[in-house]
C-alpha cells in the first residue's frame, strides 16, 4: 500500500466532533499515516493539540491565526499563540488573507500576516498560507518579506503556474493540491500539469472540498488517494511516484520524520 501525507486537515472541526479518533483510524487504514493539523484560533487550538497528543507520530499541529478569525482583537489572538510554541508546531498555519466574504478587516489581516511571517522566520518555521481573493496584496507582502527567506506552501491552491513562479522569486514556495483537482472543468487541473511535482504536496482541507466522486459530502484525510490518483493521471506518472515525491516534499518542508 502506498503511504501518503495530508498536509492540511481540520481534525478539531465541529464536523468531526466525537469521531476524531475514528477519522484518524480510517485515514491510516487508507495509507494516510501522517496528517498536519491546521490551526484556526484560540477556540479550536486546545482540542487540536489534545487530538495530536492521542496520536503521536501521526498528527502534527500547526500554529497560527486564520485570516477569517482576524478582527479588532487580532493582537490578543497573536499573543495567545506564544505559550503554544513550546509544543513544537511544524509550521505557522493556516495564516494568510481572505477578502472573499468581506474586506472589513483588510488592514488587520495584512498586519496580522506580516507579524506571523516574522514569527515564523524568527523560529525557522515554514508557513501554510490561506489565500482567497487577495492575490495582489499577498504578492506585495511576499515581496516586502523576501528578506525573511520564507519557505512554505499555498494551501488549497487554485491559482496559476505563473503565480507560483512569481511567488518563488521571494521565497521557497510550493502548493497544496486538494480535492478541487478532481472537479469537472477545474482550472487547477490544467495548471497542475505545469507545476513541477517537486513543488507540490497533497492535502484534503477536510472536512471541506471532498474529491469526486464524493463531492458534497464530508471530506476526510482517507480520501487523499483519490487526489493522488487524479494527479498521477494529469502528470502521466504512477501513483507510486506521486506518493514518493509528495511525501518527500512534505517531509522536507515541514520537518516530518520519514
Amino acid at each position: 500500500m502506498n503511504r501518503f501525507i495530508d498536509t492540511h486537515t481540520h481534525i478539531s472541526d465541529e464536523a468531526f466532533r466525537g469521531e476524531e479518533d475514528a477519522v484518524v483510524e480510517r485515514a491510516v487504514a487508507a495509507g494516510v499515516d501522517r496528517m498536519i493539523l491546521a490551526d484556526i484560533d484560540s477556540r479550536e487550538r486546545p482540542a487540536m493539540y489534545e487530538a495530536a497528543a492521542r496520536h503521536p507520530g501521526v498528527l502534527f499541529p500547526m500554529l497560527g491565526l486564520y485570516p477569517g478569525s482576524v478582527d479588532k482583537n487580532w493582537k490578543q489572538e497573536l499573543e495567545a499563540l506564544e505559550p503554544w510554541f513550546s509544543r513544537n508546531p511544524v509550521a505557522m498555519g493556516e495564516i494568510g488573507l481572505d477578502y472573499h466574504w468581506s474586506r472589513e478587516f483588510r488592514s488587520e489581516q495584512l498586519e496580522a500576516l506580516r507579524v506571523q511571517l516574522e514569527m515564523a522566520a524568527s523560529r525557522d518555521l515554514p508557513v501554510n498560507i490561506h489565500l482567497r481573493d487577495a492575490t495582489e496584496d499577498f504578492l506585495a507582502v511576499a515581496r516586502d518579506c523576501a528578506h525573511l527567506h520564507l519557505r512554505g506552501n499555498l494551501h488549497a491552491f487554485s491559482g496559476s503556474a505563473q503565480l507560483l513562479r512569481e511567488l518563488r522569486r521571494y521565497g521557497e514556495w510550493s502548493v497544496g493540491i486538494g480535492g478541487v483537482l478532481t472537479f469537472k472543468n477545474a482550472g487547477i487541473a490544467r495548471e497542475a500539469a505545469e507545476i513541477p511535482l517537486e513543488q507540490t504536496v497533497l492535502e484534503t482541507d477536510a472536512p471541506y472540498l471532498a474529491p469526486t466522486p464524493l463531492r458534497g459530502t464530508r471530506n476526510e484525510s482517507a480520501n487523499i488517494p483519490l487526489i493522488a490518483a487524479k494527479l498521477a493521471e494529469i502528470k502521466q506518472v504512477s501513483i507510486e511516484e506521486i506518493a514518493r515525491a509528495t511525501n518527500a516534499n512534505a517531509e522536507k518542508l515541514f520537518g516530518l520524520p520519514a
